[in-house]
């Protein structure tokens, strides 16, 4: 059993990234669903973000989206969620919601268009200066539908063109992160599709341009945990969307699917070290709460992933390497999977307690009253969301 004092050391010091828009209405591609309370504005984003915060103590930086979260003044918007208790995490671009971008954004065979694109980009990173946010966080729905469309080669030297320059743009202790998605909007090419992709365009660029792993983006029976440990080994991964999936992209609460494979993939960060903040990884959650209520299911899902973090904390890794070292499969199999049944919600429980924190944030969150203040503070004006 490993040590007690590391695996409270490594619960206190995770830190998960909710997203400001998970706060706001979202939906399928037919309807999005409105609900009370939602926020009008990224400060009010932030108020919601910083409740999470609060009552699971794991939750210290909050995702932009950029135009969503644009306001005029980002140096207040840091300081507001600096007074809230949180800070600003990754700047995310949207190069998908304008109708230049039919055809492609940075990888659109209109010039025009793609210079607009990485004007965008670079946009993002004035706006991380602005908010002291270190990491840019960039995803592309580009790619084509059929055979034929456009060139598939000169589409990847669009693309390359376009994260030179971005990457040029980065200013000390800055970092852009790349993510990739096997389909959608695109259905005979994405242009980032795969997970090799993003790495060889990041290996090309530099040692600040790392590949995001969004659990969603795969194809059905993916080795995910496999992904990760290969670019934890490259040096080359630098954080998760976290999401669960059931058939394709579903955007629902982390570990609602399959928590065994989220188990799985923080034992792979927990066997380096990887877990603590100095490693730098981002476990951000990027989900889209459009049935359930959105603060508690962001709560829950802050502590899906703290849980099973805790369980890959208690795995015996001396056990299991003896048994590994041996070539018990048997055995080692049986430790790892000890660990994944371990129970370890009381330990969470008493440790928010010694923390000054409810031992039940989801109850606490009820108790508060929060959900119903501000359901009436927040009537009129406009909520946030995307339109479908």
């Amino acid at each position: 059993m490993s040590d007690h004092s590391a695996i409270t050391a490594g619960i206190r010091g995770l830190g998960v990234e909710t997203a400001s828009w998970a706060y706001a209405n979202s939906g399928t591609r037919f309807k999005v669903f409105a609900q009370p309370g939602v926020p009008r504005d990224p400060f009010e984003k932030i108020d919601d973000a910083a409740v999470v915060h609060r009552l699971t103590g794991a939750a210290p930086t909050v995702a932009l989206h950029i135009p969503w979260d644009k306001v005029d003044d980002y140096d207040r918007l840091a300081k507001h969620a600096e007074a809230q208790g949180v800070r600003i995490g990754a700047i995310n671009s949207n190069v998908f919601q304008d109708d230049d971008y039919k055809l492609g954004s940075v990888c659109s065979p209109d010039p025009v268009v793609r210079r607009k694109a990485t004007d965008h980009l670079l946009e993002c990173i004035d706006i991380m200066d602005a908010t002291g946010s270190d990491t840019l966080k960039l995803w592309f729905a580009d790619g084509t539908n059929y055979p034929g469309q456009d060139s598939i080669r000169a589409r990847q030297d669009r693309l390359a063109e376009a994260l030179r320059e971005t990457y040029a743009r980065l200013g000390d202790g800055q970092r852009m992160l790349l993510e990739y998605k096997l389909f959608e909007p695109s259905f005979y090419t994405m242009d980032v599709p795969d997970w090799g992709t993003s790495y060889a365009h990041c290996l090309e660029l530099g040692p600040r341009a790392q590949v995001v792993i969004d659990t969603g983006h795969h194809a059905p029976g993916t080795n995910i945990e496999f992904i990760v440990a290969f670019l934890l080994r490259a040096h080359k991964l630098g954080g998760f969307d976290f999401n669960s999936r059931f058939y394709a992209d579903d955007d629902l609460m982390v570990g609602a699917a399959d928590p065994f494979q989220l188990f799985r993939i923080m034992h792979e960060i927990v066997s380096v070290g990887a877990h603590t903040p100095q490693a730098g990884i981002a476990f951000m959650l990027d989900q889209c709460h459009n049935i359930e209520a959105k603060i508690p299911a962001i709560i829950r899902s802050v502590l899906n992933v703290q849980e099973m973090t805790a369980k890959a904390l208690m795995l015996d890794n001396t056990a299991l390497a003896a048994a590994q070292g041996s070539g018990d499969v048997l055995a080692a199999n049986q430790i790892f999977m000890d660990a994944f049944y371990t129970d370890v919600r009381p330990m969470l429980a008493s440790l928010r307690e010694e923390d000054g924190r409810d031992p039940d944030p989801m109850a606490a969150y009820h108790r508060s009253g929060y959900a119903e203040t501000i359901a009436a503070e927040r009537a009129g004006g406009e909520q946030a969301g995307w339109g479908a």
